[in-house]
């Protein structure tokens, strides 16, 4: 039986309302608006926690019901479907077309789409294949007056007025409830590898400026420090590299292309270190743990900053030496950071110096440490302003998930 109420960040219990349709969910939405209740998304609950605690007495309204394909022209590579569906069931279903949409996504069989919509999610593969903002050419949103509007097109080509897809990403659901989009897709690639590199703390540096000035084009470059390498490896059921640090580097396409940008990255690498390739199936369980590694490290604490590619090695260097010391995995070729503590850390007092001057923001913490951290960052963004500018124009009433954006939003 499912649960009828539920709780974010330990605010609650709120009521749960699961519609089937888009008509039943704007019929939710002008019922929470009459009673002034806010209206709290929610589909496969893997990113619940992310943002800060609510604000506002509401109700949750779950999407996974709104789980439709409507409408799969796979020769023109798009796909239609409604914003419930797991991806692990949209992966299912475009893979018989050798199709495929390239976002790593944690626990694929319980996220929907809405939800990584709604909070950005992206994973190794950002490198090479952009991040979800580069596959939506369509979307259709419920807005607080329960009114279904929608953006973009269902062909590629499409790409008349605002771009309020862009907009609605990473929105974490407070412009409007995500219910319909449509995605541009890749094919499936023929033949995948990694290339495992251990590596000591003296040439982490000269080792990524290897990597990002080869010849070679590929689609992951994930650095993890021993902590980080156990839990990933290990998960994968695969040796470890032992190292101070591990540097997995992913490669995708027809088989003579990635086999050969194998054997030049060895090349390249002069023999300075070592190195394991894993090919096809046997890289599978690699590639799984590198996505799913925060939830294989149990770490009650994750921050993720967004830097200079070329900082990357600086500032893990630093953060490696801290006490306590966390998990550290960043997406070193995009700059993006993830450090994962199995304890509290202060956070608020020694962020500026840990993690440089990029962004940082906590997407993992216990509900009852929020109140005292800035989980958006230490200080409002320049931009705040715009932002509520925008909220105020698209959710006047304040319904959709308020106070738990930037700045309060």
């Amino acid at each position: 039986m499912q649960p009828s109420t539920c709780l974010i960040d330990g605010f609650g219990p709120l009521t749960i309302v699961r519609p089937s349709s888009v008509a039943e969910l704007g019929d939710v939405v002008r019922g929470a608006a009459s009673k002034n209740h806010a209206i709290y998304a929610i589909g496969g609950r893997t990113q619940l926690g992310l943002g800060n605690r609510p604000t506002k007495p509401g109700i949750a309204v779950e999407l996974c019901g709104l789980d439709q394909v409507i409408d799969f022209p796979a020769r023109d590579m798009t796909v239609t479907v409604q914003a419930g569906i797991t991806m692990a069931r949209l992966q299912a279903l475009l893979a018989p077309e050798n199709l495929r949409l390239p976002i790593d996504v944690p626990q694929a069989a319980q996220a929907t789409l809405g939800g990584i919509l709604a909070t950005n999610v992206s994973g190794p593969r950002r490198y090479g294949y952009g991040t979800l903002r580069d596959y939506v050419i369509g979307i259709s949103a419920v807005n607080d007056a329960g009114h279904e509007f929608s953006a973009g097109g269902r062909v590629v080509k499409n790409v008349a007025g605002y771009d309020l897809c862009k907009l609605l990403i990473g929105s974490l659901g407070t412009l409007g409830i995500i219910t319909q989009v449509t995605l541009k897709l890749r094919p499936l690639a023929e033949e995948n590898a990694l290339i495992a590199i251990g590596c000591a703390e003296t040439g982490l540096e000269k080792l990524l400026a290897g990597v990002h000035g080869s010849q070679t084009r590929p689609v992951c470059v994930e650095l993890l420090n021993q902590r980080a390498a156990q839990a990933v490896f290990g998960a994968a059921r695969t040796a470890c590299p032992g190292a101070p640090w591990s540097l997995v580097v992913g490669y995708e396409g027809n088989a003579d292309a990635v086999n050969w940008q194998v054997q030049q990255l060895v090349k390249e690498l002069g023999g300075s270190h070592s190195l394991n390739a894993r090919v096809g199936e046997t890289a599978a369980a690699l590639w799984q743990a590198l996505i799913d590694w925060q939830e294989l490290t149990q770490a009650r604490i994750v921050f993720k900053a967004n830097q200079l590619p070329s900082d990357v090695a600086r500032l893990c260097s630093a953060a490696n030496a801290n006490a306590p010391q966390p998990a550290i995995q960043a997406h070193a070729g995009n700059g993006i950071v993830h450090y994962a503590y199995e304890e509290v850390v202060p956070f608020t007092e020694h962020a500026p110096v840990e993690f440089g001057l990029g962004t940082i923001i906590a997407v993992r913490l216990p509900s009852d440490l929020k109140s005292g951290v800035g989980v958006w960052g230490n200080a409002p963004p320049a931009n705040a302003w715009l932002m509520r500018a925008v909220k105020q124009q698209y959710d006047p009433r304040g319904l959709f998930n308020p106070g738990r954006f930037v700045d309060g939003i």
